[in-house]
C-alpha cells in the first residue's frame, strides 16, 4: 500500500477516481488497489437508511449480502470511525476503514491486503484512499442512483423520498463542532426535517416538524426548509428567517398547516448562540454529567397566521458541551400501553452514551425510542440532532 501513500501517486489515484463515470466507481477503486496495493476483496458497503445494516455496492443494485451496522469488525469501523485490521490469514489481512466525507458518515471500504501491506502507513493509505472515494461517491449521486439504491433495504414512500433528498446529509464536522443527526421511520418519514450550513463565522441548524403525515406533512416540510434556506441565503437575521418562512408557508397553506421549527445561529468564535423556537421541537444540553433542557420561549408555529413576529433568545456554550434537539415524535412519544417517552426516557437515553460520537448519539436516542415504543414502524416522524461543541481553538479557521 505504500505506493498509494505517497505524495506523487496520491494524486494521481484521485485524478482516476474523478475520470471514472459515477457508476464505476467501485470497479475503478477495485482496479486501483488491486494494481498499486496488491488488494483484493475490495468492497464499498454504505449505511442504509435506517443505520442498521452496511449494503455492498454491487450491479445490480440490492444484490450482495449485508452486513450488520452494529456487530463485526466493518460496523466497528463504521461506529467508532477508525480503521479494522483483522488477525493476518494466509499472508493476508482483512482491512476495514471508514468512509466519511466532511463528518457524514456514507460507509465502509473493506479490503484483503497482503499482510505486509496492512501495516500503519498501508492502513494510513488506505484510510486517505476511502476518503478520496467518499467525495466522488458524494460528487457522483447526482448522476447515477446507484449509491442511493444500495442504501435501501425496501422501498422508500414518497414522503420519505421526498426528505431524504431535502437533507444535507447525517453528519458534518469542523474542529468548532461535530454534528450527528438521524429521522425515524427511516422509510416513512413525512414531515420531519434537519437542516444545517456553517461558513467561516457562524453555523446556522434548523428542526423542523410540519404537521400531519404522509405527503401532505412532506410537502408542507418541503416549502418551510426552502423558505428557510432562501431567507438563510438573503444574509437576514435569524428572527427575520423565521418571519420570512412564517410568511411564506402561510401563503401556501392559508394557516391550515403549519410547521413547528426550531432554529439556532452560533457564533464559531464566541459560542455565543441565538435562538428561535418557533413550535415543539425541544432542546437539551449536556454540561459534565448534567443533562437539562434549555428553556426557550415557545413562539409560534411557521404558517399558522398571516404576519407573525419572532424575537431571538441568546445562550452560550461552551467547549465540551452536548447539544440534542429532537422533535415532537421523540418526547412526545407513547408506548403501546401509553407510557411516555418524556424527558426522563431521554435523559436516561444521552446518560447512557457520554462517550459517544455525535452520530452514534443521535442512533442510541432512536434505538431507545424505537424500544420504549416497541416496533420501528413509529406513528409519528422523529428527528434528532446531536451537536458536540468543540469552541475555536488556535488551529481552527
Amino acid at each position: 500500500m505504500n505506493a498509494v501513500s505517497t505524495s506523487e501517486s496520491l494524486p494521481s489515484v484521485e485524478s482516476e477516481l474523478r475520470s471514472a463515470p459515477p457508476n464505476a466507481l467501485v470497479e475503478t477503486a477495485r482496479r486501483l488497489l488491486g494494481d498499486r496495493a496488491g488488494a483484493r476483496d475490495v468492497t464499498l458497503l454504505l449505511a442504509d437508511y435506517g443505520l442498521r445494516v452496511l449494503r455492498p455496492v454491487a450491479p445490480p443494485p440490492g444484490t450482495g449480502e449485508p452486513l450488520s451496522a452494529y456487530d463485526g469488525p466493518a460496523a466497528r469501523a463504521f461506529t467508532v470511525q477508525t480503521p479494522v485490521v483483522e488477525a493476518p490469514e494466509d499472508g493476508t489481512a482483512a482491512v476495514h476503514v471508514p468512509v466519511t466525507v466532511r463528518g457524514d458518515r456514507l460507509g465502509v471500504l473493506s479490503a484483503r491486503l497482503p499482510a505486509a501491506g496492512a501495516d500503519t502507513a498501508g492502513v494510513r493509505a488506505l484510510a486517505e484512499f476511502a476518503t478520496a472515494l467518499g467525495h466522488e461517491i458524494a460528487t457522483a449521486e447526482r448522476d447515477t442512483d446507484l449509491y442511493l439504491l444500495a442504501r435501501r433495504t425496501r422501498r422508500l414512500t414518497l414522503a420519505a423520498e421526498m426528505q431524504w433528498q431535502l437533507l444535507p446529509g447525517r453528519g458534518c464536522g469542523r474542529p468548532e463542532f461535530v454534528i450527528g443527526a438521524h429521522l425515524e421511520p427511516a422509510y416513512t418519514v413525512g414531515g420531519d426535517n434537519f437542516d444545517w450550513s456553517t461558513d467561516g463565522s457562524r453555523l446556522i441548524v434548523t428542526v423542523t416538524d410540519g404537521m400531519g403525515r404522509g405527503i401532505d406533512a412532506s410537502l408542507l416540510t418541503s416549502v418551510t426548509v426552502g423558505a428557510l434556506r432562501n431567507a438563510r441565503r438573503a444574509g437576514v437575521s435569524l428572527s427575520d428567517q423565521a418571519r420570512l418562512a412564517d410568511q411564506a408557508v402561510y401563503a401556501q397553506f392559508g394557516g391550515k398547516v403549519y410547521a413547528s421549527t426550531l432554529l439556532l445561529r452560533f457564533d464559531l468564535a464566541t459560542g455565543t448562540v441565538q435562538a428561535v423556537d418557533a413550535g415543539s421541537p425541544r432542546l437539551y444540553r449536556r454540561r459534565g454529567d448534567t443533562v437539562k433542557q434549555i428553556e426557550l420561549e415557545a413562539q409560534l408555529p411557521l404558517g399558522m397566521f398571516e404576519e407573525t413576529a419572532y424575537e431571538e433568545q441568546i445562550f452560550s456554550v461552551r467547549p465540551g458541551d452536548r447539544l440534542v434537539a429532537v422533535s415532537t415524535g421523540v418526547h412526545g412519544a407513547r408506548s403501546p400501553e401509553g407510557a411516555l417517552f418524556g424527558e426522563d426516557a431521554l435523559r436516561r437515553a444521552l446518560d447512557a452514551a457520554p462517550t459517544q460520537a455525535p452520530q452514534e448519539v443521535a442512533r442510541s436516542v432512536v434505538a431507545s425510542l424505537v424500544e420504549h415504543f416497541g416496533s420501528t414502524d413509529l406513528t409519528a416522524d422523529a428527528a434528532v440532532v446531536c451537536l458536540d461543541w468543540n469552541g475555536r481553538g488556535a488551529d481552527a479557521s
